[in-house]
């Protein structure tokens, strides 16, 4: 559908720095936030204690990295810069949208209220998938033991697979797989993943368009 390719579009090619610069789809707890300037106009919320100094020196490595290929641009050409920073940039902001999105959305995955969610509630309601092997070996699995990380971030990369099958030996009416090839559920979710209604139960579904 033109929605699909809509939805398809904004988020792999706008949708990570969107969410850097104006914190886009971050939901509305912390406001208008900006990654890299943490102070006004931009909400403080989302940046307690020490962390706007930490902000600040990552910024600096972004400005310092920006003059690097402003330089190389000025030397090479900015088709250059393009062809070898860009591109490959726009690629890895595009897979791991493609995580995340499809980690914690699908047709039948709720969206929990302040006052239903918990934190393994929420950690059992991130979706497993099938990446296949070259992409398990190239990011350690990050897709397809999801569920582990959120039930535990301390467990290592290289035990995550024996963590994933422990879980889901242990909660298999919680445990979430989708076997359905990554493409095909990237599509379904673009397609059908658009607005929400609560239930009675205090859970959000996804209406079917």
């Amino acid at each position: 559908t033109p929605h699909g390719v809509l939805q398809v579009v904004l988020h792999l090619l706008v949708g990570w720095p969107a969410y850097l610069l104006f914190g886009a789809t971050g939901g509305p707890r912390y406001g208008l936030t900006n990654h890299f300037v943490p102070r006004w106009p931009f909400s403080t919320k989302l940046w307690p204690n020490k962390w706007p100094s930490k902000v600040w020196a990552s910024s600096a490595g972004v400005a310092v990295t920006l003059a690097v290929l402003a330089l190389w641009a000025r030397t090479a050409g900015l088709t250059t810069v393009l062809a070898l920073y860009g591109g490959p940039l726009l690629v890895v902001n595009a897979w791991l949208v493609v995580y995340t999105w499809l980690q914690h959305t699908d047709v039948d995955v709720p969206h929990l209220s302040a006052k239903e969610h918990t934190f393994m509630r929420g950690a059992f309601l991130t979706v497993d998938r099938p990446y296949g092997r070259l992409f398990d070996w190239l990011h350690h699995r990050i897709g397809s033991t999801h569920v582990a990380h959120h039930i535990d971030c301390t467990i290592p990369h290289y035990h995550a697979r024996e963590a994933t099958d422990r879980i889901a030996e242990a909660f298999p009416k919680a445990y979430l797989y989708d076997p359905t090839p990554v493409h095909k559920a990237l599509w379904r979710v673009a397609c059908n993943c658009i607005s929400v209604k609560r239930g009675d139960d205090g859970r959000y579904t996804w209406v079917t368009p």
